[in-house]
């Protein structure tokens, strides 16, 4: 069983309107979801695939992924007086 952890870190962008995969540990993941609880499901898979495609004996056993996410927002204030 590995004890690797791969951290993905999911971020938002307010123009598009989606969450997507900003950074991993696991080069060339790449996701994107219109909601962060989609890209959550979306994710496992897209790791499996990435392991997969690259033939990488790596990994191998259980391995956990955690989601780091980040967004921000704003508001817009009266000019000081």
């Amino acid at each position: 069983m590995s004890s690797q952890l791969i951290v993905v870190k999911a971020a938002r962008d307010g123009e598009a309107r989606v969450w997507f995969v900003e950074s991993s540990d696991l080069s060339g993941l790449n996701a994107e979801a219109d909601t962060f609880e989609e890209l959550i499901e979306k994710i496992p898979a897209a790791v499996q695939d990435l392991i997969e495609e690259s033939g990488s004996s790596e990994y191998s056993g259980d391995l956990p992924i955690e989601v780091v996410a980040h967004a921000g927002t704003r508001i817009r204030l009266p000019a000081a007086a």
